[in-house]
């Protein structure tokens, strides 16, 4: 088996074409993302990914990250807004300094690609040689040399150096497309920007013309947000664990934002003799922070639609990959552009690794010997908490395929989890057809703490195979069900059929049972709340609470989703100071 690996400079991702499909590997923390950091500390073995970076703050001089900039560098070539130090002689490779330590980018690399290997190993079962690497489009011989280098000493065989761009494309099926479609990829990281213009041609990528700049990406928003959030709560943050806090609050409104039109930032104890504060964040506000840095994009597009001899009209595809692509803003701004709506259809931070990984399938031949000898004609999935179906393999996926999720306890001291496997299209569990069910036992624990994975296969034959581990002892049960594709047409088109007519209420009736079961869980949390530090409020503020969760209590006596999210909203705003308050007292405590 070959990996496919992103090698990128904020985030890296590790995949594998397993029973036609591209699954990218999760660490031992269920995280996709590893951040591309490396922290060595003065006794002991490196730290990579999410523990290193947080070091990034707390130990700066000995902690590395965005090494990709370095790669293939010589002395003379290096950033100078780094925390740690360069040494060497002029025009020899880069050393970092770091203390008594002398490390080249490839070693650093290394150590990024060690740990996506043990990863993959480990998810996997066995050992794994060979990766696909991917690259920018604009690195020269040495930096491709130098990520080869960095295979090798991670104990990998870079069967193939793959343009980024070019990976994009293949996740975003651009290969499908029709002879001399021109592409355009808008690649915007958290360290980087970069813009490609390809054309396909004889089922080939072939790079027409590369920009870009190594040091513009999303870092450089929640920088500016940072200074802001500092602004308007008139608290200057300097202590490095406070500071590494604040970051963590911009970037988690920054996300929060691409989705909601206003958020509020909560920030206990964020410096000497401030209690907590509050900022009340607007996406406006965010943009108006953000325009600067991605208006310095368009030169860069426009350069590189000028090397290529094209105008915008003439580009037929412009797809997104980078996780600042998720900003509404920058969609809209590299729309403009082009002059045509961007294609966001893969998830923008996995898109390169999927890549990678579809090309190593075809290099070790699996995707060419995949035989494509039926789709799922129906959805199938297991009824979830509060009477819905929860899709697990979306219908008209190809066979032979896998997919799984894990699940957690519903009730505190729940004993077991009823797994009932369902097929059709409807919102509600009780009106799709159930293939069979089983139970799966687990320890009694506290709510939303036993963990069970629960895994659909469906061979080559059509039959459905349901797997359903729980994750703290190992203990799984596999139950074979009766073919997931022999299903007649007329039932079917009659189980379509009435999922058409049913839309509007199906969905009205999903969405009031998410918020219903949101309300459940909330208001008794406002409550146990109030009743230990409700004192310390305003007599006002406390009479609008109770007010915003009577009004929750009444939504939830009619079947209506709209008022009843409207108020659970309501009262999530109502006690965000409430909130605060008993963070404030737990940790005085």
């Amino acid at each position: 088996m070959i990996l496919g690996i992103d090698l990128g400079t904020t985030n890296s991702l590790v995949g594998v074409f397993d029973a036609g499909f591209v699954t990218l590997i999760a660490d031992e923390a269920g995280q996709r993302l590893t951040p591309s950091v490396v922290h060595y500390p003065d006794h002991g073995e490196p730290l990579v990914g999410k523990p290193a970076s947080r070091m990034r703050v707390l130990s700066p001089e000995r902690t590395v990250f965005s090494v990709k900039r370095f790669m293939g560098r010589r002395v003379g070539e290096e950033p100078a807004d780094m925390p740690y130090h360069f040494s060497g002689a002029p025009g020899t490779p880069i050393q970092l300094a770091l203390g008594d330590l002398r490390l080249s980018p490839e070693q650093v690399s290394a150590e990024i690609l060690r740990k996506l290997k043990a990863d993959a190993e480990r998810a996997l079962g066995t050992s794994v040689q060979q990766a696909v690497v991917t690259v920018p489009a604009y690195f020269n011989d040495a930096q491709r040399s130098a990520t080869k280098r960095a295979g090798e000493l991670a104990g990998l065989e870079v069967v193939r150096i793959l343009n980024e761009p070019t990976a994009a494309a293949l996740a975003y099926g651009m290969d499908r497309q029709e002879e001399h479609t021109r592409i355009a990829v808008y690649d915007l990281g958290g360290g980087t920007f970069d813009i490609s213009i390809l054309e396909l041609t004889g089922g080939v990528f072939h790079v027409l013309a590369t920009n870009g700049n190594t040091r513009l990406g999303g870092d450089d928003i929640d920088a500016a947000l940072v200074r802001h959030l500092e602004a308007a709560s008139g608290c200057v943050v300097s202590e490095p664990a406070a500071r590494a806090r604040l970051l963590e609050a911009a970037v988690a409104a920054k996300h929060r934002l691409s989705e909601a039109e206003e958020t509020v930032v909560s920030l206990p104890f964020l410096g000497e003799g401030v209690s907590s504060t509050e900022v009340t964040l607007s996406r406006a506000t965010l943009e108006k922070i953000a325009l600067p840095w991605v208006e310095k994009t368009r030169a860069h597009c426009l350069r590189a639609l000028a090397d290529a001899n094209l105008e915008p009209e003439s580009i037929q595809e412009l797809i997104m990959v980078g996780g600042s692509t998720r900003m509404p803003l920058v969609q809209r701004f590299a729309g403009e552009i082009f002059g045509r709506t961007p294609n966001c259809s893969r998830n923008p931070d996995e898109a390169v690794a999927e890549g990678a990984a579809l090309q190593a399938a075809i290099l070790e031949g699996t995707l060419n010997q995949v035989v494509l000898l039926d789709v799922t004609p129906l959805s199938l999935g297991i009824e979830t908490f509060g009477g819905l179906m929860n899709v697990i393999l979306p219908r008209n996926s190809t066979i032979p395929c896998k997919a799984g999720e894990m699940f957690t306890n519903a009730l505190a001291g729940q004993r077991s989890m009823l797994i009932r496997v369902l097929q059709g299209e409807r919102e509600r569990a009780n009106d799709n057809w159930e293939l069979g069910r089983f139970e799966i036992p687990f320890q009694a624990l506290p709510k939303g703490q036993a963990r069970v994975g629960v895994q659909f296969e469906i061979d080559a034959d059509g039959i459905l195979t349901v797997l359903a581990r729980d994750t703290a002892t190992a203990h799984e049960q596999v139950v074979k069900m009766a073919s997931a594709v022999e299903v007649s047409d007329e039932a079917v088109e009659k189980m379509l059929e009435d999922a058409l007519e049913n839309a509007f209420d199906d969905m009205n009736a999903r969405a009031f049972t998410e918020a219903k079961l949101k309300a459940e869980e909330m208001l008794p949390s406002v409550e146990k709340a109030l009743a230990r530090a409700g004192s310390r409020l305003p007599a006002e503020e406390r009479a609008s609470i109770e007010s915003c969760a009577a009004e929750v209590r009444e939504a939830l006596k009619h079947e209506a989703a709209a008022p009843l999210k409207k108020a659970v909203t309501a009262l999530d705003a109502a006690t965000q100071t409430l909130a605060a308050l008993v963070v404030e007292l737990a940790m005085q405590r």
